[in-house]
């Protein structure tokens, strides 16, 4: 058995390193984000999150974490998707470690179908893509604040096509496993332009067309797409919950990333 751990790449960047500092941030922001949810709404089967620094998007992801809190114990297990921002590769990227580390603590991975992912031909162990990649580690700490115990599949995404990764997504599709994937939008364009490419972004998620989404709209465009496709092919729904971009934070409004919020039943 791998006693290898995934050490945290960006705790005390994106995020703080101190647990005491972490917890009541990642509290604050659920508890606001949870006074705008109507009790009797459905808990997403799949959600579609950014991943900035806190500062700038925990906000937006904890609008779409906190849908997930009444369903707490339903969960018990997460497949976690998100781009590769540093390491060029074909296909979807498995990890060899047996926990992911966050300041709040180790999370398990399923080592059994990470395994059984490795059969397909789009998916190869890569610990290189996970090393020092942030899109599914700041994920981590809200999953753990909103779930009880559970275990991992995270897969970094690389040039992969909307067929690749629905096929993955596939293999987890059932009543325990939560699709989470990890998106920001448009990058570095100015408010007013932000919100118009990140607005039409939110239709085409909200209609499944994945046809419709490039790159300059969505840096995690590959995963998104293919979980788009997957809802598309089963009669699922999509529908925005919180698009502000980081001009609505603490930036600047020259050079905006976009942020948005996304469930899927």
């Amino acid at each position: 058995m791998n006693s290898q751990i995934r050490q945290p790449a960006v705790a005390g960047m994106f995020y703080p390193a101190d647990a005491e500092r972490l917890r009541p941030m990642l509290e604050e922001f659920l508890q606001q984000a949870g006074q705008q949810i109507d009790a009797d709404q459905p808990v997403p089967r799949a959600i579609i999150v950014p991943h900035a620094g806190y500062v700038y998007s925990g906000p937006v992801a904890a609008s779409a974490y906190a849908r997930l809190r009444p369903a707490h114990a339903r969960y018990k297990r997460v497949l976690l998707l998100g781009p590769s921002h540093r390491v060029p590769f074909r296909g979807l990227a498995t990890s060899s470690a047996s926990h992911f580390l966050t300041p709040l603590g180790q999370i398990p991975l399923d080592r059994a179908s990470l395994e059984r992912l490795e059969t397909l031909p789009q998916v190869t162990q890569l610990d290189q893509a996970h090393a020092m990649e942030h899109s599914l580690e700041v994920q981590l700490p809200f999953l753990q604040s909103v779930l009880d115990d559970f275990v991992l599949v995270p897969l970094v995404v690389g040039d992969a096509d909307a067929h690749e990764v629905s096929e993955v997504i596939e293999q987890f599709w059932d009543e325990q496993t939560l699709i989470v994937i990890s998106s920001d939008l448009s990058h570095y364009h100015d408010y007013a332009t932000a919100q118009q490419l990140d607005t039409a972004t939110s239709r085409a998620i909200e209609a499944l067309r994945p046809e419709s989404i490039g790159y300059g709209d969505a840096c995690g465009r590959n995963p998104v797409n293919g979980l788009l496709q997957f809802a598309r092919a089963h009669g699922l729904h999509a529908s925005t919950v919180d698009l502000r971009n980081s001009g609505d934070a603490a930036g600047p409004r020259d050079q905006v990333v976009g942020y948005g919020a996304y469930l899927i039943q």
